[in-house]
């Protein structure tokens, strides 16, 4: 089923974060930018981070519990808008995602919309369409256009944490988030304990509703993603499949697959396979043991829109799109500097004689950096040597940082 067109309603993007306050930077920097004509962004961070970016007129909570569901409900009690988004600290929104995102939700039979997400590098994909099962497994299915879809045989559509929304009446009317899952599969089970109460409710698949999701270090790994203790992902496996009617022992095939995957990039020692498996064990015995029944009525700190919309100005920038060899990036990143400061979006590709792969990445300054050579691939499926010249390439990256979701675009070359 097509989404049929409308307007964007009121957005509240709540972000959570804790003690990543250079992620967080960038994170926000990227949503003050977005195009929705009407939308206000929730922080809850820890006391450190929480006045982050203080030109910036955001409704603020200090928060600093290792739970991001109880966080996550914090950010909907201040939240006064009728829908609400949720995007990771360490993801970038590209520019059109709120508006995409959300535009469905114009539709009243839609409760939940999520978009795809890219990986570290810009431009790979790390999640797309997929369905969530009772076991917790994310199902993944070919889907290249918007989608109003139901659950099929209880499957909901599953909504990657780092980029999705909920209607926010919906949403509380569920328990919200449940604080059992400080950590791994807590928006899916929201998905499926919204799926048991709105069997027939609608959730948005929105391609063109796109973030850049990095692997920051946190609680339980390190950095590139290498885990460091695997008992939260147990807990929280062993509760999803207990609560939801699934079987959960896929996940020790499925993370000792990802030790195996780390440890042949060489990124963890071989020796330390068995400890951290010997971690998930412990988890998965702690989550059987516990089996807390999920939340009722409406979280404790819920409110009902008590606090003021508090909005950020939305609008549709032009497009600078800035392309030259990588020994010019000097020049080209003062003339990217020049347009952001005055409130365009910028671009640059910068390129080399190679065929190195290319990555998207939003520079300090604003504007969002493609490197790569000129012959290396930029787009899933690409082959590893891309023959193509100069003007093409350009032409075909511009058409590229055009799904960054802006209306409108100029063109300069460096």
């Amino acid at each position: 089923m097509q989404p049929a067109p409308g307007r964007a309603p009121r957005c509240s993007v709540i972000v959570v974060s804790r003690h990543r306050p250079q992620h967080l930077a960038r994170c926000l920097a990227a949503l003050a930018r977005q195009t929705h004509p009407e939308y206000e962004i929730v922080l809850v961070a820890d006391p450190a981070s929480v006045g982050i970016c203080a030109d910036l007129p955001l409704k603020r909570r200090a928060f600093d519990i290792p739970n991001i569901s109880l966080a996550r409900n914090e950010g909907i009690a201040l939240a006064a808008a009728p829908v609400v988004a949720f995007i990771d600290d360490d993801a970038i929104a590209l520019p059109g995602w709120a508006e995409a995102l959300t535009r469905p939700f114009a539709d009243p039979r839609v409760l939940a919309g999520t978009g795809f997400t890219r990986g570290p590098d810009g431009l790979s994909w790390q999640a797309r369409a997929e369905r969530m099962t009772a076991s917790g497994q994310a199902i993944p299915f070919d889907l290249d256009e918007p989608a109003l879809l139901a659950p099929e045989d209880g499957c909901p559509i599953s909504t990657i944490g780092t980029n999705c929304a909920f209607r926010r009446e919906t949403l509380l009317e569920i328990g919200g988030f449940d604080g059992a899952f400080p950590y791994h599969l807590d928006e899916s089970d929201v998905n499926m304990r919204l799926c048991a109460r709105f069997p027939q409710g609608l959730t948005a698949v929105v391609p063109q509703a796109q973030v850049i999701h990095g692997i920051a270090p946190g609680s339980g790994r390190a950095g590139a993603g290498v885990p460091q203790d695997l008992t939260q992902i147990g807990r929280s496996s062993a509760i999803f499949a207990a609560r939801h009617g699934g079987d959960a022992r896929w996940v020790q095939i499925s993370q000792r697959r990802r030790l195996l995957r780390h440890m042949v990039a060489g990124r963890l020692d071989p020796f330390a396979v068995a400890p951290l498996m010997a971690t998930l064990r412990a988890g998965l015995a702690e989550g059987r043991a516990l089996c807390p029944p999920p939340p009722v009525g409406k979280p404790a700190v819920a409110s009902d829109f008590a606090s003021d919309f508090r909005p950020i100005s939305g609008h549709a920038p032009r497009h600078v799109f800035l392309a030259g060899w990588h020994w010019r990036a000097g020049s080209l990143r003062e003339s990217a500097a020049r347009a952001v400061a005055a409130g365009d979006l910028a671009t640059i590709l910068l390129m080399t004689p190679s065929v190195l792969p290319h990555r998207m990445v939003m520079g300090e300054g604003g504007w969002w950096e493609q490197r790569g050579g000129l012959w290396g691939p930029s787009r899933p499926g690409d082959s590893p040597v891309f023959l193509m010249g100069w003007h093409n390439r350009c032409a075909r990256e511009r058409g590229n940082s055009l799904d960054l979701g802006v209306k409108s675009a100029e063109t300069g070359n460096g």
